[in-house]
């Protein structure tokens, strides 16, 4: 492996107000930018999505960081409500990109499920440069009436969307009408949550990703 290609490994343990968060970060050299992905409220940082999303985004030249909540991080097995997510998200996005050692812009944000929505909420006050949302919950299973437009409606332009063909919290047609226009949304055979077989079609989808990727 050349030091061009090289890749470094780092756990950072990062203070927030809703007690101590952690940041699983691997850095290429000369890295293009950063991805910071957050986890659902399940808590699953291996997830098959977030995995491949790390693993694609590293190859193609990408500082990627997946965060992990405090709630995961004290063992508990329920996550907190939103506005305590959004509260510890904000603090550890803007530790990673300063101070010394910092991760380099540009900087994109998203995350599968539940920190998707975190990652839109939170994105204009990190002056995030685009997004990448995995599974996101535009409503619960079985209410499309209750949809979740305003958070779509403050993802960063641009802004990617892999999402199920079957996913229970809404389905690629479903969002269809609601993105904004300058969001994509990439349909992937699966669920909620992928089957291991879908692997081959998610690298797919974020290699197209990582090559429109703004940096």
């Amino acid at each position: 492996m050349s030091p061009a290609q090289r890749v470094v490994e780092r756990v950072r343990d990062l203070p927030t107000p809703e007690g101590p968060g952690r940041a699983h970060v691997r850095r290429p050299a000369h890295s293009r930018g950063t991805v910071v992905l957050g986890h659902g409220a399940g808590g699953g940082l291996q997830s098959l999505d977030l995995t491949v999303a790390r693993d694609v985004l590293v190859a193609a030249g990408w500082a990627v960081a997946v965060i992990e909540q405090p709630w995961l991080v004290a063992g508990r097995r329920v996550a907190g409500r939103p506005p305590t997510l959004d509260a510890a998200w904000v603090p550890m996005v803007a530790a990673l990109m300063s101070g010394r050692g910092r991760l380099p812009r540009p900087l994109v944000v998203g995350g599968r499920s539940a920190g998707a929505r975190v990652a839109c909420r939170t994105a204009a006050e990190l002056e995030a440069d685009a997004g990448l949302l995995l599974s996101f919950p535009h409503h619960l299973p079985g209410r499309p009436d209750r949809l979740r437009d305003g958070e779509l409606a403050l993802a960063p332009d641009p802004t990617w969307l892999v999402q199920g063909t079957r996913d229970a919290f809404g389905t690629p047609e479903e969002l269809a009408p609601h993105v904004p226009p300058w969001a994509v949304v990439i349909e992937v055979a699966g669920a909620h949550s992928f089957p291991r077989g879908a692997r081959p079609a998610l690298v797919a989808a974020m290699t197209r990703i990582a090559g429109a990727l703004p940096g």
